[in-house]
């Protein structure tokens, strides 16, 4: 018999990267999966359309991912399995979904320079901007997130943040695990402030791994059961890796195992979870309490998201960091010093935030040297202006 529970509300997200030539690298060496991960992008815009005015999906598409989705190259080599141009054109008409923003090159924001936060945020803004796609919540990449980050965030125009649970710690004693998991609240950092998400890590690793909707809506009632008022379950995952996504009998992966049948019993009324976007619920249920999120990242591989050993456990990704956080630093130093003319300073910046991938570090050493291909170009092109500055001294 099921358990009667009040206002248990539901946001469902998913999260889109690709690094910088990855999906034209697939397409060479192995197309098959290039296509399985093409249609996990077009997915979303279907199954939220088949079932409007039920459904509520929220996305992040880092901004790199989004160039490559409008590469003309990429869009003729997929037009017999997938429209781009036509699925990008229609995302921001469709209701029900609701866009997060992010860095452009999907930075772990802790682990580079502060003067590059920015940058990131308002290229992706930019590549946002002309597909119309508007973002007032923010997911911080690998959701790689410190106290610091709220002040550019406020800048930048976001109202939320998602940040995983176990980070979350409350300013007094009083709030139970469950008010702070399932609950919106405010984090302030040197007069700034933003509203907090907490994302359910545990039915968050169910729903990037597989589960159907009987499990989920138990588990949910279950871990929600105390918790009092109108209740936030937050879950968010990747949303193209691994088979569940990628599965190409759409009966047997996310999409059609899970989605479809939930939908499903929403629209039957025989689940008590109510579907909803996030500026629907905090437009209706404001945060009351605040809180300290605690810098960490989300659980992946072996690693616990409380330190980001998976970017920084060994030397050579140690080393990499401290190269882009020295070519960042000169950078910055002639960005002051007004050496640089707009378009070079473009090229270099642009080198720069690209170097800052999370996925350069997240594979171990095997992808560091993807930073020294870009801070080598970077470096080259700064060094273009000493070279002007010492020609013009000796000239004096």
């Amino acid at each position: 018999m099921m358990i009667m529970h009040a206002n248990i509300y539901h946001a469902l997200g998913l999260h889109m990267h690709q690094p910088p030539g990855n999906i034209e690298s697939l397409l060479r060496e192995n197309e098959w999966e290039a296509k399985q991960i093409m249609l996990c992008y077009e997915r979303p815009l279907r199954y939220v359309k088949r079932y409007e005015g039920i459904a509520k999906v929220h996305l992040g598409f880092s901004g790199i991912l989004l160039d490559q989705l409008m590469n003309e190259n990429l869009v003729k080599a997929f037009s017999k399995t997938i429209d781009l141009r036509r699925m990008l054109f229609e995302y921001p008409g469709v209701k029900g979904i609701e866009f997060l923003g992010m860095g452009y090159y999907h930075p772990l924001f802790p682990l580079i320079p502060m003067e590059d936060w920015e940058p990131q945020i308002k290229r992706w803004k930019q590549q946002a901007k002309k597909l119309g796609f508007h973002a007032k919540g923010f997911w911080p990449p690998e959701m790689g997130f410190s106290m610091e980050m709220i002040p550019v965030l406020q800048k930048t125009g976001f109202d939320y943040v998602v940040v995983d649970s176990v980070h979350v710690k409350p300013l007094k004693g009083d709030l139970k695990r469950e008010e702070i998991t399932y609950k919106p609240h405010i984090a302030a950092y040197e007069g700034s402030e933003i509203i907090v998400i907490p994302r359910d890590r545990d039915i968050s690793n169910a729903q990037e791994s597989g589960f159907n909707p009987e499990w989920f809506e138990k588990e949910v009632m279950h871990k929600t059961e105390k918790c009092e008022g109108n209740c936030l379950v937050t879950t968010w995952s990747d949303g193209e890796n691994g088979g569940w996504f990628r599965q190409m009998h759409e009966e047997s992966g996310f999409w059609g195992y899970f989605f479809a049948p939930y939908m499903e019993k929403v629209r039957s009324g025989t689940t008590d979870i109510k579907p909803i976007t996030i500026s629907e619920y905090i437009k209706e249920n404001p945060p009351e309490s605040c809180v300290h999120v605690q810098t960490g990242a989300w659980n992946v591989a072996n690693t616990s998201g409380y330190d980001f050993s998976q970017w920084q456990g060994s030397e050579t990704q140690k080393k990499g960091l401290e190269e882009i956080w020295s070519v960042s630093k000169r950078f910055h130093e002639l960005k002051k010093s007004r050496k640089l003319g707009e378009d070079l300073q473009d090229n270099i910046e642009e080198r720069i935030l690209r170097a800052e991938t999370s996925c350069n570090f997240f594979w171990g050493d095997s992808w560091v040297r993807r930073v020294y291909e870009d801070t080598k170009e970077a470096k080259r092109l700064m060094k273009r202006i000493n070279i002007k500055e010492n020609k013009g001294n000796n000239n004096g």
